[in-house]
């Protein structure tokens, strides 16, 4: 049996269960490929966070990185764990709206956001922009003119830390397309542009040093980078930052060789550092706000495929085919992730074979494990790739006109659909004929 999976998560007929609910009983009622979340994971972890805020006794707030995993009933569970949200677009604020979510609670990121968005995000009284880039400040005091309003703010910095993580997941560098850069004075003269903006309400400040991260003193640096800038925008402007946000990027156990530390560990780490670094230039603390998405709903997803046909060729490792593949997690293929599998109908069952764990997209890029180690597999098994829960359906597509899956929340023993399998129609219905 997996590591990842405990004898709790094993019922009498030695399926696995998630949320309660037998994983099998789950495929053939959805059918599969099928995303799977234990929602009582999401909650807890949430839960975590926030206790850990508490015990220090700071202002703090915990807001979901949307991107991660956006749906409207995961912004409904958000709303009932007190948690705030990140969107980064048009599509998750409109998401976010018909989930009935508070939209105070919002912040809304991106590097180019558009007009309409920065109208939409105003118009709906969006909690806070993030500001990026001076393209955007101008949008943004346009757009508050027009509409006779005020809103809040908070300047995105680029550190120059860069975070112990795949390329493709480093945003705090100097080099980066987020953010205002320090050392060149980009992020001293936007301060200037939004103090000179009368509509603008300037928080404080913000960076995230990147995804996937596995080591403290990224965080720790990028929390004393934070505080100095702070220090120094309090000399020079005579500004106090209310609110430093540190971003998110706390990394997850996705296979054995992985050793995180809890995520609650970095948030610990966190508040030490800003208070320590507060005190030594005499700043009052101020309002300490993470982003966690991965982290959050990463190890709670699950996907579980039914396994076909198969390919073994003397001397080379076995091909193994699922009816899904890089169209529901374009990850491993995307930039190498790696995750692990058990097979759902019997996880105890002795793992005896080493093969490759392909989709069944026309690519030969689509292979979702690489060397799996797994029991002897049949025609008719369901296969479960653990911690899915980010980056697996928020980056899904229709490749080779294949619908998206469907995703379910299971809790307490219920299942609930929250996302319908998308249909055939589904994936012709905005074609427009000759």
């Amino acid at each position: 049996m997996n590591s990842q999976i405990n004898s709790e998560e094993i019922n009498q007929e030695g399926h696995l269960t998630i949320g309660g609910v037998d994983a099998i009983e789950l495929a053939q009622e959805y059918g599969t490929p099928l995303v799977v979340y234990d929602v009582s994971k999401i909650r807890n972890q949430i839960r975590n966070f926030e206790t850990i805020f508490e015990k220090e006794k700071v202002n703090y707030e915990v807001s979901y990185a949307s991107k991660a995993f956006s749906a409207i009933a995961m912004y409904q569970l958000a709303k009932q764990e007190g948690a705030a949200i990140d969107v980064v677009s048009a599509g998750e604020l409109y998401t976010a709206l018909k989930a009935g979510f508070p939209m105070e609670k919002v912040n809304f990121h991106g590097n180019n956001k558009s007009l309409f968005e920065l109208e939409m995000a105003v118009k709906n009284h969006v909690g806070r922009i993030m500001i990026d880039n001076f393209h955007e400040i101008e949008l943004l005091s346009q757009v508050l003119k027009e509409n006779k309003t005020n809103i809040d703010v908070v300047l995105r910095i680029t550190p120059g830390i860069s975070a112990h993580t795949h390329e493709y997941d480093q945003t705090g560098q100097v080099d980066s397309k987020f953010g205002f850069d320090l050392d060149s004075g980009q992020a001293d003269e936007a301060l200037k542009q939004v103090l000179n903006e009368p509509r603008m309400n300037p928080l404080g400040l913000h960076a995230h040093i990147g995804s996937q991260i596995f080591e403290l003193n990224g965080f720790k640096m990028a929390a004393k980078k934070l505080v100095q800038v702070a220090a120094l925008w309090r000399e020079k402007y005579n500004f106090i930052a209310q609110v430093i946000n540190v971003g998110g990027g706390f990394g997850i156990k996705y296979v054995e060789k992985d050793e995180p530390l809890k995520p609650e560990e970095f948030v610990k780490a966190i508040i030490a550092t800003i208070k320590e670094e507060t005190a030594k230039v005499n700043l009052p603390m101020p309002e300490i706000d993470i982003e966690p998405g991965r982290s959050i709903v990463g190890p709670a997803g699950y996907s579980l495929y039914t396994v076909g046909s198969s390919k073994v060729v003397s001397g080379l490792t076995p091909y193994v085919t699922v009816d899904g593949g890089m169209g529901d997690n374009i990850r491993p293929a995307l930039y190498g992730a790696e995750y692990e599998a058990i097979l759902a109908n019997d996880p105890n069952k002795q793992a005896d074979e080493v093969i490759n764990l392909a989709g069944k997209y026309c690519e030969s890029g689509d292979i979702l494990i690489k060397n799996a180690l797994l029991p002897s597999l049949h025609t008719g098994d369901i296969i479960a790739i653990l911690d899915t829960g980010a980056y697996g359906y928020s980056m899904a597509s229709n490749y080779n006109r294949n619908p998206r899956p469907a995703v379910v929340f299971a809790e307490n023993g219920k299942a609930k659909l929250v996302i319908k399998r998308e249909s055939l129609e589904d994936l012709v219905h905005l074609d427009q004929s000759l």
